[in-house]
């Protein structure tokens, strides 16, 4: 069992309770009884996401006696949103990564590495659709996730709003843009939107944002995500230099 995995109901509210970092909980289906709503109830209350799952894949994850419940703990304390934006507002310029849809464990470490080699002022996840912070994300990011803030909110849209009343410029990575990377200016405050592979930047998002590209041969769709997010960062590097 993994060390940061807790499952059964009693021990789940009071992980809650006790004010762990709660990552992800997973609910069997078909739950009933007394224990079990007061659980979905401090769920609610406290804004913790979690998903109805048959009980095959609560199997999988622990074969102790789990009640129907398992929950992932996170590693790392998370930052709210509002925090983090106080906390740099005094810090210029500052840069955020926002990641819509990044589930793989990999891609999420890498870029969290690669986020704190550069001192990216914060991370910025969904609740849901988003990989969870969990042991393989601590491994990949070589220890670079206790060195960048984290912050989970329940809409990305509702971020850029509170965003770009800081007056931090937002960038969406997208192959549909029409201008490149090195055209865009990072030497401003400013928050990096980087997509999955698969379905790209939600077009909700997209609209809040400027979208910027890099250049990419015509005998490859993409590149991965992680080294795009790593190439755009350092693009910004590079400009802030001659600040």
């Amino acid at each position: 069992m993994k060390k940061n995995l807790i499952y059964g109901l009693h021990p789940v509210i009071e992980a809650i309770k006790s004010g762990k970092d709660i990552d992800k909980v997973f609910v069997q289906k078909k739950l009933q009884g007394k224990t079990f709503f007061e659980l979905l109830s401090l769920l609610k209350e406290k804004q913790i996401s979690y998903k109805t799952v048959p009980a095959e894949k609560i199997h999988k994850l622990t074969k102790e006696n789990h009640q129907g419940v398992v929950a992932f703990i996170s590693p790392v304390a998370l930052v709210s949103l509002e925090k983090l934006l106080e906390k740099n507002s005094r810090q210029s310029p500052a840069t955020f990564i926002l990641l819509d849809g990044i589930t793989d464990t990999r891609n999420f470490g890498a870029i969290i590495r690669t986020a704190a080699a550069v001192e990216v002022s914060g991370i910025i996840i969904s609740e849901n659709n988003s990989a969870p912070l969990n042991d393989d994300v601590v491994k990949t990011s070589a220890g670079g996730i206790f060195k960048v803030p984290i912050s989970r909110v329940k809409h990305l849209k509702d971020a850029l709003f509170l965003l770009q009343a800081y007056d931090i410029k937002i960038f969406a990575a997208t192959e549909k843009a029409t201008k490149l990377v090195y055209d865009a200016n990072f030497k401003q405050d400013y928050a990096l939107i980087m997509g999955s592979e698969g379905k790209g930047i939600q077009k909700s998002l997209l609209n809040l944002s400027e979208p910027i590209k890099l250049p990419v041969s015509n005998k490859m769709d993409s590149l991965n995500v992680s080294v795009a997010c790593g190439i755009i960062l350092y693009e910004g590097v590079r400009q802030r230099l001659t600040l």
